[in-house]
């Protein structure tokens, strides 16, 4: 049992942890907001402290939020922010426990409430702040599904999504016939696997999958390691519990399906299957496959990355490349 409970880890690490980067982190030192804090920080940006993540605001114009992966700090996005900060007006989400203190008194699920708080924070800090104007959002990997389940759920405040390497339910890699009942013991088993090991470290099997470079890998071991376990233990859980297949259907936003193919794990049609299979209720999504890459697309192929972004962000937003 153990041995098949080290391997669904394996599986989830690889598919679910975060995008990487080899770059020094460009935050200052002050990295933690107390909820309902605000911290101004230079060049004009602000840490918003809320319950379940602090958001990094920098830049001017039209508004895009940044939603990381498990156990990704938001120093993922820190190539993306250089890029688009003096044309956007960044939300740069990091969830906490991943890149600061975990949060306290917290007992249940985790990924609902994140949702649900997110929604008003772009209520709250995007809509109503620039009159009705929606947000761009785009989400990698668990950010991935929290920005499909904001597209079904929040229409009035998404204007167009792009998801990065996500499906809209984690147990589909188990088998055509899984659902999220049959999927919860499993869940529950790495869920306290996680939390009797103490730690979210990853072994040297699951990182090769995870990233076509040491560095990558390297980096990827370092933030797993520094997530708090516990965060991640519940995060797992819900993650391998939620079905948004559902929802899908209801999205009527354009969506970019951005998804990376590398033939030496899998070969390209069988990749492109799956994923199309995944949104097959979805009617307003794009697919864009990124060659040689895996789960890390902006580690992995950054430039092609960075072009699919632009891409997204700029069209009909009047912006020029």
């Amino acid at each position: 049992m153990q041995m098949k409970i080290m391997c669904f880890l394996g599986l989830l690490a690889a598919l679910l942890l975060p995008a990487c980067t080899t770059m020094e982190s460009t935050d200052p030192v002050v990295s933690n907001a107390a909820r309902g804090e605000r911290i101004d920080w230079p060049g004009g940006a602000q840490l918003l402290g809320g319950r379940h993540f602090t958001v990094l605001v920098e830049g001017q114009g039209r508004d895009v939020v940044l939603i990381p992966g498990l156990s990704t700090p938001r120093t993922v996005w820190d190539a993306t922010r250089a890029r688009l900060k003096d044309r956007y007006r960044l939300h740069v989400i990091q969830i906490r426990g991943f890149g600061d203190a975990p949060i306290s008194g917290r007992d249940g699920p985790l990924l609902e409430p994140f949702i649900r708080e997110l929604t008003d924070y772009i209520d709250d800090e995007i809509i109503d702040r620039d009159g009705g104007q929606k947000a761009l959002v785009i989400g990698h990997s668990l950010g991935g599904l929290a920005t499909m389940t904001l597209a079904a759920r929040y229409p009035q405040g998404v204007e167009k999504a792009m998801i990065i390497d996500s499906l809209p339910f984690f147990g589909l890699l188990f088998g055509p016939d899984t659902t999220d009942e049959t999927l919860q013991p499993q869940a529950a088993a790495m869920r306290d696997a996680l939390v009797a090991r103490g730690s979210s470290e990853a072994d040297d099997r699951t990182l090769q999958t995870m990233s076509r470079t040491e560095a990558g890998r390297e980096q990827v071991a370092a933030w797993a390691r520094a997530a708090d376990t516990d965060t991640m233990a519940q995060l797992t859980y819900d993650l391998m519990t939620t079905d948004v297949r559902s929802l899908l259907p209801g999205i009527t936003m354009p969506v970019t399906m951005l998804y990376p193919v590398d033939a030496s794990v899998m070969a390209e049609p069988r990749v492109t299957e799956m994923y199309k299979a995944a949104f097959a209720g979805a009617k307003t999504v794009t697919f864009e496959k990124v060659e040689e890459s895996r789960h890390f697309i902006m580690l992995d192929q950054p430039e092609t990355f960075a072009t699919a972004v632009e891409r997204f962000l700029q069209e009909d937003d009047g912006n020029d490349m």
